[in-house]
């Protein structure tokens, strides 16, 4: 049996809809509710959450997925709350204990007190600026992809939990140019490549 997290970043603000990734994340809980021996549970940032229980969710899942739509360069602002009031509870309570140091020799072994050892994660973003804006040269980013820059702190903080990557999806030009219908496609590939065969 593998338990399966799925957390809609989205929440509600301005113009912002949220439509891509509530189908993002209704793809990611049909598609598991549909594959024997998996177990769904899911959060969705807009509709509030309960701390204690998500911290339970983290350490009842195998596996976590996150979707997440990226507003200046960042998650959203109450998805970056969750983490902070989620990850906080999580101390000494299942998530992590320590930054990993010693007294004794605090120079090393930072980044390894974290609890989630043997469990794994997904990222999905998606974006207003296209896929060019990271690998044209001259162009905004310096070639720098998503996973080295914008979200490099996003992956720090689960690698700091302990976690391991599995793979991450980046869905670029969302607003403007985006062919959708291929989009979920794609990301339905993604999870039958991933999880028609055992995580």
């Amino acid at each position: 049996m593998k338990n399966v997290l799925i957390i809609n970043g989205w929440h509600s603000f301005s113009d912002a809809k949220g439509l891509f990734n509530k189908s993002l994340s209704t793809l990611s809980a049909s598609f598991f509710y549909s594959i024997e021996n998996y177990t769904v549970k899911t959060t969705q940032i807009n509709e509030g959450y309960d701390i204690a229980k998500e911290v339970l969710k983290f350490t009842w899942a195998d596996v976590i997925i996150y979707h997440t739509p990226i507003w200046w360069f960042s998650i959203p602002f109450k998805f970056k709350k969750y983490f902070d009031e989620v990850l906080t509870a999580g101390y000494g309570n299942g998530l992590w204990i320590s930054d990993g140091r010693s007294s004794k020799n605090p120079k090393v072994n930072y980044g390894t007190g974290g609890l989630l050892s043997g469990k794994k994660y997904i990222l999905t973003s998606s974006w207003n600026a296209p896929k060019e804006a990271f690998t044209m040269q001259g162009e905004f980013f310096n070639q720098t992809s998503v996973d080295s820059g914008v979200m490099s702190g996003f992956h720090a903080m689960n690698k700091y939990l302990g976690l391991d990557l599995i793979d991450s999806l980046h869905f670029h030009d969302v607003e403007k140019n985006a062919n959708i219908p291929e989009e979920l496609k794609k990301y339905s590939f993604f999870l039958e490549k991933n999880f028609m065969v055992t995580v």
